[in-house]
C-alpha cells in the first residue's frame, strides 16, 4: 500500500476530471467510487447516490477525488510534475493537459479544473545543476522566458558562449 496519497478536492466534477486525466496518462485506471447515501446527504448537501470520492491511479501512483463541494480551490501552491524525455512528450502532455485550462510560465499550466501541472523536459535538471554555473545560469534566463518548454532552446541556451 501506498503511504501518501494525494487528495483533490473538487467542487462536483471529481468523476469528470478521473476521467480526463485518466485518458491522458497511459498507465492509469479508475478504482472504486464512493457514493454518499442518505446520511452523508443531509451532512454535505449532495444527493444520495451521487459520487463523493474516486480511486484512481496516474503511471501507478494512487490519488483520491472528492466532490466535496465550493468550500475550496486549487492554487499554484500545490502542482504535480510531469517528467518527459522527448519534446514530443513535452508538448503531448502540453496540449492535453493545457486544453480549456491556462498556459502559465516556466512549463507551468493549470487545466480545466484549476490543477496546476509542471510539464518538464528531465534534461532541465542535468542543465540547470552542470557545474559550470555560466551555463545553467543561461539555461535559467532561457526557461524563465518560456511558457511550455523548448528542449532544444534549453540546450542551445547552455551551449552559448
Amino acid at each position: 500500500m501506498q503511504k501518501i496519497t494525494p487528495f483533490l478536492w473538487f467542487n462536483n466534477q471529481a468523476e469528470e476530471a478521473v476521467k480526463f486525466y485518466t485518458s491522458i496518462f497511459k498507465n492509469s485506471k479508475i478504482g472504486k467510487i464512493a457514493r454518499y447515501d442518505k446520511a452523508g446527504e443531509k451532512v454535505s448537501g449532495r444527493p444520495a447516490g451521487s459520487v463523493m470520492t474516486v480511486e484512481f491511479q496516474l503511471e501507478g501512483q494512487k490519488f483520491v477525488a472528492l466532490n466535496g463541494g465550493p468550500v475550496f480551490k486549487f492554487t499554484e501552491a500545490i502542482s504535480f510534475v510531469v517528467n518527459c524525455t522527448t519534446q514530443a512528450e513535452v508538448d503531448k502532455f502540453w496540449k492535453k493537459l493545457s486544453a480549456g485550462g491556462k498556459e502559465v510560465q516556466c512549463g507551468w499550466l493549470k487545466d480545466k479544473y484549476g490543477v496546476s501541472w509542471q510539464i518538464v523536459p528531465t534534461v532541465l535538471g542535468e542543465l540547470l545543476s552542470d557545474k559550470d554555473a555560466a551555463k545553467s545560469q543561461r539555461v535559467m534566463q532561457a526557461m524563465l522566458k518560456m511558457v511550455k518548454l523548448d528542449i532544444k532552446k534549453l540546450k542551445q541556451a547552455a551551449m552559448q558562449k
